[in-house]
This record gives structure tokens, C-alpha cells and sequence, in this order.
């Protein structure tokens, strides 16, 4: 019964919670305070836009154009050179193993 009464109260205390929640943000007073909020919002953003500092451009003929790319070596990569060399040190600590 206790138990019954509990799951009654909780169910209630839930509800009760629920609607005064919805009862408040669906409210006339709730809108007109968001409505200002969001209002006085705008205007401050609209004020601190007016005293903004503007720079002028300076970036004029900043992009260098290369005319000669086809004159221009290509880098030369070590990658076979680098395994080589990596296989070699390997080869040369298996035989110091076999050795010791």
C-alpha cells in the first residue's frame, strides 16, 4: 500500500511539475521578456557595431605570380636510399646478435 502511495505521489509531483513548467514559458509574461531580451540584444550589438574601428586595406599586389614554373627542379626524395640504409644497419645488428 506504502508503496502504491509513493508511485502515486511521485507521479503527481511529476505532473504538477510539468505543467507549471509549460504553464510558465507558454505565458504572455514569459514572451514579452524574451521578446525584450532578444530586443535589447539587437540594439547593443547595433550600438557596438557603430563604434567598431574600421582599417583600410592594405593587402593591394601582395600575390606573387611565378612565371617560370616549369624551369623550377623537382626535389629529389631519399625514401629507396633511406630503406636501404635501414635494412643494411638491420642486417648489420642480427649478425652482432649471432656473434655475441
Amino acid at each position: 500500500m506504502i508503496k502504491e502511495l509513493k508511485y502515486f505521489f511521485y507521479i503527481i509531483i511529476i505532473f504538477f511539475f510539468i505543467f507549471f513548467i509549460s504553464r510558465y514559458y507558454f505565458s504572455d509574461e514569459y514572451k514579452k521578456k524574451s521578446y525584450r531580451s532578444l530586443n535589447l540584444i539587437e540594439n547593443k550589438i547595433n550600438i557596438f557595431s557603430k563604434n567598431l574601428v574600421v582599417l583600410e586595406n592594405n593587402t593591394n599586389d601582395i600575390i606573387q605570380y611565378v612565371e617560370n614554373q616549369k624551369n623550377r627542379s623537382k626535389k629529389k626524395y631519399h625514401f629507396w636510399e633511406l630503406l636501404k640504409w635501414l635494412i643494411k644497419e638491420e642486417v648489420l645488428l642480427q649478425e652482432l646478435k649471432v656473434q655475441n
